[in-house]
């Protein structure tokens, strides 16, 4: 293009830079220099409205969906739960460690004894109802506390219990140690109620040198620490201080070492429904064995010597023993014997 045929458009008012093209169907009117002033039409949908942008694509928004409530707060949830977990389980162990697993019905209280007379036996304790002796799991029933008898447990570690002290705070119950006292152990129990003294250090000194002197048992001369004795708090009875044998109890207002060591050698491993060992056999009465008067007499009657039934001494023996043959002289045996 030439030089003239250029300046042509500059010399028609068009804009330095900014070429002129025919604008679409519909456009609108121009201004000063060819600048159109408004289109109409161009980009408009039908039925659209005036002041519609031209030209522009329609997107759809990328806004983020709204989230619910558990995806916002999926992690502090879940840790609530697991806390909330770890509480239940603690506080079922809690109650399950302080939960008692017995039921008294009564607390059992002896009737008063009247003074002994001179013939009494010198038994100690008072003889309590037998309760039975099944083995059983969970909480078990007793007609009377502190019972000397009935059900309990037959697992290890739980019945019969490892025999020592046992501090207020051990979870220890009747199923466990009277399973000790089936086996023919001592039990001694301490209360712990307003007032008692059971609990004070005093006192579980006391419990602990008795339990270091206890004697050997008096029938199968086991040691102590093999079956017995078992020494623990029981709160369910009449007494601050009990000691037990299976199926006798010997009430203490006092801890009484003395009185509890010639209890269990009087009573114990008597009455237990499973001895540990054999008891020994009972030795014979003196009068068993017979007389020597009788065994004297016996023997010149069954020799039949006529020295011995004739001798003055024989017939002395013989008259001691009763025996009307032996006492008879030969003269007058001579008639019988033709």
């Amino acid at each position: 293009m030439s030089k003239p045929s250029r300046r042509v458009p500059r010399s028609a008012g068009t804009p330095t830079g900014r070429p002129t093209t025919p604008g679409p169907t519909g456009s609108g009117t121009t201004g000063p220099g060819g600048i159109p002033t408004r289109r109409t039409g161009v980009g408009t949908p039908p039925g659209g409205t005036r002041g519609s942008r031209v030209g522009r694509r329609e997107r759809p928004r990328t806004g983020y969906a709204k989230r619910s409530f558990l995806d916002r707060y999926r992690t502090p949830l879940i840790a609530l739960a697991v806390i909330a977990i770890v509480g239940v389980i603690g506080a079922f162990a809690l109650q399950s460690a302080t939960a008692t697993n017995y039921v008294c019905s009564t607390e059992w209280s002896a009737d008063a004894t009247p003074s002994p007379d001179p013939s009494a036996s010198p038994d100690l304790g008072f003889v309590q109802p037998n309760m039975g002796q099944d083995h059983g799991i969970g909480s078990q029933r007793y007609t009377y506390c502190p019972p000397a008898s009935g059900n309990h447990f037959n697992r290890a570690g739980q019945g019969p219990i490892d025999p020592k002290l046992y501090g207020p705070d051990d979870a220890v119950g009747p199923p466990n140690w009277v399973h000790n006292l089936e086996h023919g152990a001592l039990v001694v129990l301490y209360r712990c109620r307003e007032g008692d003294t059971g609990c004070d250090d005093a006192t579980q000194d006391q419990l602990g040198d008795l339990a270091e002197s206890f004697p050997e048992s008096p029938i199968c001369k086991f040691p102590p620490g093999q079956i017995g004795p078992v020494m623990a708090r029981f709160d369910d009875m009449a007494w601050p201080f009990a000691a037990l044998v299976w199926g006798r109890v010997l009430p203490m207002d006092q801890l009484d070492a003395q009185l509890v060591y010639r209890f269990f050698e009087l009573e114990g491993e008597r009455t237990n429904p499973e001895p540990q060992c054999q008891p020994p056999s009972a030795s014979p009465a003196p009068a068993a064995s017979g007389s020597p008067a009788a065994s004297g007499a016996a023997s010149p009657a069954a020799s039949g010597s006529p020295a011995a039934s004739g001798s003055p001494a024989a017939s002395g023996s013989a008259a001691a023993s009763g025996s009307p043959a032996a006492s008879a002289s030969p003269a007058s045996a001579s008639p019988g014997s033709s």
